[in-house]
């Protein structure tokens, strides 16, 4: 029997051991049966996170204060956002949504399906015609581990991450239902993840993904990863090249248009419309099973008046933001972006599961990261064609007058041209990510001090270097041999 060991170890924990052997003697899923191209192509529908990683990693960031805010009214979200603002491990059980050990498992989920598919692909008889879904499990398999090693291991460092310990590079399916891991290291993880992106990537064909491109690794959304992997292994140059792959000619065509069209749509069309696969920007999307898009304006850690003050002000381009800031009051603040979908057990129930659209990989990210890149190269010029490409689509009432240039970058940040650009980007992502959880992997990636204080006057700091940077693994996984981070 093939099974899921380091989510099935996690799953067991919640139950008794009769229960887990009960359900271990059973096939999971139809993913060990697979016999046909058509059901590698269903079964790469899965080999995507379904785990939602915004609510921790907001709660992280230096985007969340003390609203004092009554909560979301759901006890494991409240849970999961009280913890993580104070830089604490999460205690919830892996089966509720929106914890880090949901997203841990959901990962090595969508990793199993990739190898499954993998192993299909080199058993056929005619290897070749099955590329593009081979090119499509490899990256795929490369994000899933490219998300847990960031999260969970400490962030890329040339000088030493051939000594931090990483997470189990899973390439074959599991055939044990406790199969024992090793951590290796961050290096090695990362070797791994650019083999498979190196090899997948050219392999991707968007034409095999009819109707859905946006669900899949399609070959923009595979650039714009590669791009963000990239500026975590501080290759400048590579960055540069993917995310000019992804935004292509127009780079500015390819944004959201918060400032042209989207400024006469209502909430609920901003919410709606933020996710779809048609909106301009969103290159990879998922399904989360998830009440984010629901509770994050009542969360009492999140954005609020202060933070909103300080990202909301004047930026660098003298103008103010597109996107509307809603909320009777700062304990409410929010951007519209998430709109939920509802799947009820059966037709006539009333009870069942929601799910937000999450967008994974967006031509924003790309044009920033790229943007950063060129400040890195010392290539100011670039770095600014990239910001005002930005600020033409996320300035509200946009003239070229908001354009910048480098008197205008050094006079708004007082430092050289080239670290004002970099700064600009980093602000520019930091706003037009809010409620997104990206912000965590900038603070994470250039040791961003952040600092939380509740209304009771406790405080909470997390410096560069701090061990609590790095997610704790979920507690079972010592039974597939992996050490916890320490603490």
């Amino acid at each position: 029997m093939k099974n899921y060991s380091l989510y099935i170890i996690i799953f067991c924990s919640a139950i008794v051991l009769a229960g887990c052997k009960k359900y271990l003697d059973k096939e999971p899923d139809n993913r060990t049966h697979v016999t046909t191209p058509e059901q590698v192509a269903q079964l790469l529908t899965t080999a995507y996170p379904q785990g939602n990683y915004i609510l921790f990693c907001e709660s992280m960031s230096d985007n969340a204060e003390d609203k004092q805010g009554g909560g979301t009214g759901y006890d494991f979200e409240d849970q999961i956002n009280r913890e993580s603002f104070r830089f604490e491990e999460v205690q919830v059980t892996p089966e509720d949504i929106d914890g880090p050990n949901n997203y841990w498992n959901s990962c090595y989920k969508a990793i199993a399906a990739a190898n499954q598919a993998l192993e299909y692909i080199s058993q056929s008889k005619d290897p070749g015609q099955l590329n593009p879904h081979k090119g499509e499990a490899l990256v795929a398999r490369a994000y899933a581990h490219f998300m847990l090693v960031t999260l969970f291991s400490k962030v890329y460092d040339p000088t030493t991450s051939g000594n931090d310990p990483g997470i189990p590079y899973v390439t074959v399916p599991e055939t044990q239902i406790f199969q024992q891991y090793k951590r290796g290291t961050v290096a090695q993880v990362y070797e791994n993840i650019e083999k498979d992106l190196q090899e997948g990537f050219p392999l991707i064909d968007d034409r095999i993904y009819g109707t859905a491109p946006k669900f899949h690794f399609n070959r923009k959304a595979a650039a714009a990863f590669a791009a963000r992997f990239y500026l975590f292994k501080q290759d400048f140059q590579k960055v540069i090249d993917y995310a000019t792959l992804a935004l292509g000619d127009s780079p500015a065509e390819e944004l959201r248009p918060w400032n042209g069209s989207w400024q006469n749509l209502q909430y609920a069309e901003l919410q709606a419309e933020y996710t779809k696969s048609t909106t301009p920007g969103n290159l990879l999307l998922q399904e989360s099973n998830s009440v984010w898009g629901r509770s994050y304006p009542s969360l009492r850690y999140g954005l609020g008046e202060s933070v909103a003050n300080r990202i909301f002000r004047p930026n660098v381009s003298g103008g103010s933001y597109a996107f509307p800031l809603y909320g009777a009051s700062p304990q409410s603040y929010n951007i519209p972006k998430f709109y939920e979908f509802f799947v009820t057990e059966n037709i006539n129930a009333t009870t069942g599961d929601p799910y937000n659209t999450i967008p994974l990989l967006t031509s924003e990210e790309a044009l920033l990261n790229r943007a950063e890149a060129y400040g890195w190269k010392n290539n100011v010029q670039g770095a600014i064609n990239d910001l005002n490409a930005f600020i033409s689509k996320n300035i509200a009432d946009y003239t070229s007058a908001d354009n910048v240039n480098t008197s205008k970058l050094q006079a708004y940040y007082g430092i050289p041209a080239q670290f004002a650009a970099i700064n600009a980007a980093l602000d520019f992502k930091r706003a037009f990510f809010l409620h997104e959880g990206l912000r965590w992997f900038d603070i994470i990636r250039l040791g961003i001090p952040v600092t939380h204080t509740t209304a009771q006057g406790e405080t909470f700091q997390l410096d560069p270097g701090d061990n609590r940077r790095v997610l704790q693994l979920p507690a079972l996984t010592k039974q597939a041999g992996l050490e916890p981070n320490p603490r």
